[in-house]
């Protein structure tokens, strides 16, 4: 560790806290730059690819003291989502709940992202708030750290950039086949006008609300589970399954919840004010492989399990295509408190469906089953590229590993 100096965060840059537009003015949101709320991060998610809602041009001119540049670094410093962190490859604006840094040149913008997700611990140990723990800005830069030079700081950030750089490659090529199994059925579902129409409750088999169990086992919540949430659903296909909750359940709930290839997870409430429910999750082998137990849906959540498992490719991919012209908001029910409840039972009752004969719907399933199969294998593969770096990053962060004896083009 020769070389390595005490310092604080300020030292790596300058430090800003977000600030969020007047949400009356209208003009300030809409196409353009990035807004990132705490929401918007999933932990370990290195850059951010998509945010609920963009600023506009006008709103970086009357807030141009907050934008960000490329290569800064964001940090979530407020409740439970502390320790939320990306690396911004564009300007982007980002809410008063989080942190962010812009280094200087003797720092490198990859190691303090890697950096501070290995002393979230140290940041959480100072945040002040009795109900809702808040990191403000003068306590987060002054926080002392212990960093090595410029050289190392490259070195380190390399080999660690080089596992997300994979991972984030797999991101990219998950979305595209998504998008390509997306395509294949709006073009196929739109172009058939000889499908028979029927109501969507007439494919439905099974469906039941999911459950929540116990934090803690014992004699009647007995049997352990993982519980999907609705906040899970976006994040699972790309292999982030560590921050689904594991817990335990009464004997009856799960054998009417556990999930099985074929399934289907619907979302029926949540939301806020700029996003509704009906998040749908497709569950196949290759997603419950990755579950070392059972798993079932959340409370939040619907179990729908098609008549037969030939139509749960089909289902799946008609309810996304719904959620995204819109179709699925009619059945909504909006509190004052801005939180989505969704008319399940008349969604099964009213909503049609145009489904397909047998010989299409052979046709349609060889061609998007292997794609979310590839999917959940892409998925897997992220897992154990997650594991590998996380076994490295203590290791690189603390000296364990000398990097000085390594080769590296730089």
């Amino acid at each position: 560790m020769e070389g390595w100096k005490e310092k604080k965060i300020h030292d790596f840059g300058k430090v800003v806290t977000g600030k969020t537009p007047p949400t009356k003015i209208s003009e300030y949101f809409g196409e353009g730059y990035a807004f990132i709320t705490p929401t918007d991060l999933v932990y370990d998610n290195y850059y951010i690819n998509h945010t609920a809602r963009q600023v506009t041009e006008l709103a970086r001119s009357k807030f141009k003291n907050y934008f960000l540049p490329p290569n800064s670094i964001s940090y979530t410093c407020i409740g439970a989502t502390v320790g939320k962190s990306c690396l911004n490859r564009d300007y982007v604006l980002t809410n008063q709940q989080i942190n962010s840094i812009i280094p200087n040149e003797k720092h490198d913008a990859h190691f303090i992202y890697y950096y501070l997700n290995i002393i979230t611990p140290s940041i959480v140990a100072i945040a002040g708030g009795a109900a809702t723990p808040i990191i403000n800005k003068s306590s987060f830069e002054g926080l002392k750290v212990f960093i090595p030079p410029l050289p190392t700081q490259r070195k380190i950030a390399k080999i660690l950039s080089a596992y997300d750089d994979l991972i984030e490659n797999n991101l990219i090529r998950i979305k595209l086949l998504e998008e390509m199994a997306q395509n294949q059925f709006n073009n196929w579902y739109a172009n058939n006008q000889d499908f028979e129409e029927v109501n969507l409750g007439s494919i439905i088999g099974h469906e039941i609300g999911g459950g929540w169990g116990a934090e803690e086992q014992s004699d009647e919540f007995s049997k352990p589970a993982y519980v999907i949430r609705g906040t899970d659903i976006d994040e699972l296909p790309n292999g982030k399954l560590e921050k689904v909750p594991f817990r335990f359940h009464k004997k009856s709930n799960l054998a009417s919840r556990k999930l099985q290839d074929g399934d289907i997870i619907f979302e029926v409430s949540g939301g806020s004010s700029y996003e509704g429910v009906a998040k749908t999750l497709l569950v196949t082998d290759e997603l419950l492989k990755q579950f070392d137990n059972a798993v079932m849906p959340a409370s939040f959540c619907k179990l729908a399990r098609p008549i037969e498992r030939k139509y749960s490719s089909f289902l799946f991919l008609f309810w996304r295509f719904l959620r995204h012209i819109k179709g699925t908001e009619v059945f909504e029910i909006r509190s004052a408190s801005n939180i989505v409840n969704y008319n399940w039972t008349a969604f099964l009752k009213f909503q049609k469906i145009k489904k397909p004969s047998e010989a299409e719907l052979v046709r349609f399933n060889n061609k998007v089953e292997p794609i979310y199969k590839q999917v959940y294998k892409l998925g897997n593969q992220n897992q154990y590229l997650k594991e590998a770096r996380d076994i490295l990053l203590p290791r690189l962060m603390t000296g364990m590993i000398d990097v000085e004896k390594l080769e590296l083009e730089l």
